[in-house]
């Protein structure tokens, strides 16, 4: 019989040799798979994306989507501030042909079989959205739009119609018709409303903050376990500008909301409510009475670290640091306050990706997230460790560093999800 200590090793062996194979990725060598990287022009640069989903055998029998397969062509690698992307045409050209089918597929047994199926919509997503395609993908991805196309426009009608019936119930009415509690939870959004993405232009704008006030405040008059709670606001940012993005050209910096009519705001409102709704409607808990579900994912996540990098860990216990100090924003704001804004709607692909199986995901992702830094991290003190996590170095990131944080947590997923005594002492 084989050792514990033989059984660590080849356990540690995996882990490095995969952990290299998805560097040597990122760094232009090749790993098996069959997705071609090549040069592309500027002009091609917000329409494509790169695949970067690291392979493992471990997954072939889940539901989860598969990883890519990847191959590096030699000199085809151009290396750039956003790091190697693809210009995969064919993978466009997958989301077209899905998308065009008249029923987009909830599950494998459903009688259409040779339409798409929403697992095939979820395995193309995860490794990025093209931004043209983003507002349909979202919404079929998260359940709002029907998956049947003929009964699409209607359904939307009908749900955009009835946001605008909230708002005319619950929001534009006077504060004496309001309850205390609900007058200081207006408070509370219209404060909140200024602040959020404040290094982004575009959400300083008085009618970006009304919208996102109406949209606040009738998601938590309409959620009354919870209500509203900071960081809801971050949450619906996302919605804001990738619905948005079917009316308004250009940059973001140069958008002006109020060049939309209002049929049209309030069409993009809708959008962003019932999409938001459905986002925390799988993590309830997250945002009810001293938030329990966050706290069990920031234990969760504490414990996946001591695992990966016992290192680190013990550091930040001797020095007495608690990951709820800095992984509770985290968790609550889904990292849009830690990483540049422009890479907020990449990593949300991912996101909504995965479904119902996210709050368990994002443990993986914000230890990869953490770990990022762990070399770093060891040098410092208590007072240099907070100030770190509470400034991180982001800044400048691309598309490349946001990838290789998702490619590490696909494969620690995949190490360790189905293997809890791989997390034991």
């Amino acid at each position: 019989m084989r050792s514990s200590n033989d059984g660590n090793s080849n356990l540690d062996s995996r882990f490095s040799q995969t952990l290299k194979n998805v560097q040597g990725m990122l760094k232009g060598r090749s790993i098996p798979g069959k997705v071609l990287l090549t040069r592309r022009s500027p002009a091609e640069e917000d329409d494509v994306w790169t695949a970067k989903k690291p392979n493992s055998s471990s997954i072939a029998n889940k539901l989860k989507p598969s990883p890519p397969s990847i191959e590096v062509s030699s000199g085809e690698v151009q290396k750039s501030s956003v790091g190697a992307r693809a210009t995969d045409s064919a993978r466009v050209m997958k989301f077209t042909k899905e998308l065009s089918g008249a029923t987009v597929m909830l599950g494998h047994n459903s009688p259409y079989s040779s339409n798409f199926c929403i697992d095939k919509l979820r395995e193309l997503a995860w490794s990025g959205v093209p931004p043209y395609m983003r507002p349909e993908v979202w919404r079929l991805l998260l359940g709002y739009a029907p998956s049947n196309s003929d009964r699409r426009e209607v359904v939307l009608r009908r749900k955009r119609l009835e946001y605008f019936e909230c708002v005319a119930q619950f929001y534009d009415i006077p504060d004496s018709e309001r309850s205390d509690d609900e007058v200081n939870m207006l408070r509370q959004i219209s404060v909140d409303c200024p602040r959020t993405v404040p290094d982004v232009t575009f959400f300083q704008q008085p009618q970006v903050q009304k919208s996102l006030e109406r949209i606040l405040y009738t998601w938590a008059i309409r959620h009354p376990a919870s209500g509203y709670v900071q960081g809801i606001n971050d949450l619906a940012t996302p919605f804001l500008i990738v619905f948005l993005s079917e009316h308004l050209e250009g940059d973001i910096d140069s958008w002006s909301i109020s060049d939309l009519p209002l049929e049209k705001i309030f069409d993009v409102e809708a959008d962003c409510y019932w999409c938001l709704s459905k986002l925390l409607d799988g993590m309830q808990d997250h945002y009810t009475f001293a938030q329990p579900g966050i706290q069990r994912l920031v234990f969760r996540l504490k414990e996946l670290v001591r695992r990966i990098d016992e290192s680190i860990s013990v550091h930040m216990e001797e020095q007495g640091l608690e990951f709820l100090q800095f992984a509770f924003r985290w968790f609550n704001c889904l990292l849009i306050r830690e990483i540049p804004f422009n890479l907020v709607t990449r990593l949300w692909d991912t996101y909504l990706a995965e479904g119902d199986a996210l709050p368990d995901f994002l443990i993986y992702i914000f230890a990869s997230f953490l770990l990022t830094w762990s070399d770093k991290l060891q040098k410092l003190d208590f007072q240099e460790l907070v100030m770190f996590l509470q400034h991180l170095p982001t800044n400048n990131w691309t598309d490349q560093e946001l990838e290789m944080v998702l490619s590490r947590a696909y494969m620690w997923h995949s190490m360790f999800n189905n293997s809890p005594s791989h997390l034991a002492s």
